[in-house]
């Protein structure tokens, strides 16, 4: 079933017909250009000459039309992470459409069917771990009952534009697969998972001399002046490249509402660990003085920080705190428990995928089920089927696997009511099953959201099937 297929426009008239279709348009240009971290200046890409690029606040069920302009020297797209749209506008260059070409433009309209916390970014290349990513917000009526604001946290890993002569993750990808992990520090080690290594010990291919939230060093840190006592709305998103953060705030718990957008029955953590492509929203109160909100790059060094201001106090020195945030246990968002309306019925799969994730050989390529992307050996569904897509981890690397186009719901071990995510942490040696219901035709990727392992091979397409 092709993305242009009628059943796709079918399905998306139906979403229209649902939502009132109230129509919320906006442009957006990705263009070249230096940015500013917070004193370190860097040559990238970016949506609209900011890092993140500007938010997009739209509610639930109405259309969103954005027109892109490409004035990069290179061809692009736009993917729209976690939203169940039409295939079409799913914007996987080679798949679902054809790459926006330099000096041209292209119009995305699609009907936003879920409210929740997403993002958007290219599916080209490696064009994900430059500057072009952006928060998507898409508002329930009900929000803002349990709280008084909200704050948007994009955390990130960055490279491109260090260094001299100036690095792009164009180099670092033909860097690792010409010498492999070792020609950018990668880690090799194998240990499994543990407390004290909640990913295991190999934790990233990449080493990146820079950690930021929305777009800024810890030294130049964004910052929200707010008032003791207030209900924080948090959302964080992970936009990384090759990093999982693990995300808290010193004496301050977080109560999880959502994950990928889904909520999740209220659990209070201290440190939420953050996989590359997921995210999760966190109620917080604000304490009595200010205080840092820290994201540590999980098995690496470095960190960033962004900053609740609080009048009448400063922030002090936030060594320990950093000290006492790694030595805690983070919290896996795959372990909440979807609330009841979000629930998928009971019911047993119809149809069942096995992917298993391998890799690196020699020539650093990762794989599923032993071959690399292939878009014409996908994973066969029919509209209205029940799928269980078990995910099983061979590799000595954690791996943060994405579905397209759908969100799934995660089956724990225990057989209790996981949280409903269109992105999941499998980690070395183990297996992950998720279930979800095809009842969005089309061709969807799934694949691995570490964006030097995807563009290796770790990717394959979950395919509609004609009747």
């Amino acid at each position: 079933m092709l993305p242009n297929d009628p059943v796709v426009a079918a399905t998306e008239r139906t979403r229209l017909e649902a939502g009132g279709g109230t129509l919320r348009s906006f442009a957006l240009t990705a263009e070249p250009g230096t940015i500013d971290l917070g004193g370190v200046m860097v040559p990238t890409w970016t949506y609209g000459a900011a890092v993140p690029g500007r938010e997009i606040r739209v509610r639930q069920g109405e259309r969103l039309r954005v027109d892109v302009s490409n004035a990069l020297p290179d061809p692009t797209s736009v993917h729209w992470h976690g939203l169940a749209i039409r295939n079409d506008m799913d914007g996987v260059a080679g798949l679902t459409q054809q790459p926006v070409v330099a000096g041209k433009s292209q119009r995305y309209e699609f009907v936003v069917p879920d409210a929740g916390t997403y993002w958007f970014h290219p599916h080209v290349g490696t064009q994900l771990d430059r500057g072009l990513y952006a928060p998507l917000i898409v508002e329930d009526p009900a929000d803002g009952a349990a709280y008084d604001d909200e704050w948007v946290l994009v955390v990130d890993d960055w490279i491109d534009g260090t260094g001299s002569p100036a690095t792009t993750p164009d180099t670092v990808l033909a860097g690792l697969r010409r010498d492999g992990m070792s020609a950018m520090g990668g880690m090799d080690g194998t240990a499994p998972a543990s407390a004290s290594e909640p990913l295991g010990s190999d934790t990233g291919d990449v080493v990146y001399p820079y950690y930021l939230i929305n777009g800024r060093l810890p030294i130049a840190a964004d910052s929200r002046t707010v008032r003791a006592g207030q209900r924080i709305r948090l959302r964080l998103i992970n936009a990384g490249g090759d990093t999982a953060f693990r995300i808290g705030i010193p004496g301050v718990p977080m109560t999880i509402t959502h994950t990928d957008g889904f909520a999740v029955e209220p659990t209070s953590k201290e440190a939420i660990l953050l996989g590359m492509g997921e995210r999760v929203d966190a109620i917080i109160t604000v304490p009595p003085s200010t205080t840092p909100i820290l994201a540590i790059a999980e098995g690496k060094t470095g960190s960033a920080q962004a900053v609740l201001k609080v009048a009448g106090s400063s922030l002090g020195d936030t060594g320990g705190a950093l000290a006492k945030l790694a030595a805690s246990v983070p919290f896996d968002s795959a372990r909440a428990a979807a609330v009841t309306a979000v629930r998928l019925s009971q019911k047993a799969p119809d149809v069942r995928h096995e992917l298993v994730l391998g890799g690196p050989d020699g020539q650093y390529n990762w794989t599923i089920n032993g071959r690399g992307y292939d878009p014409a050996r996908g994973l066969p569904v029919v509209q209205g089927q029940r799928v269980r897509l078990t995910f099983t981890n061979q590799t000595g690397m954690f791996h943060p696997m994405h579905l397209h186009g759908h969100t799934f719901q995660v089956r724990p071990t225990d057989g209790g009511a996981g949280p409903r995510k269109d992105t999941v942490l499998v980690l070395p040696g183990a297996s992950v099953d998720v279930d979800f219901d095809a009842d969005n035709p089309g061709q969807w990727l799934t694949h691995c959201h570490n964006i030097y392992h995807g563009e290796a091979g770790m990717m394959t397409v979950v395919s509609y099937m004609s009747t």
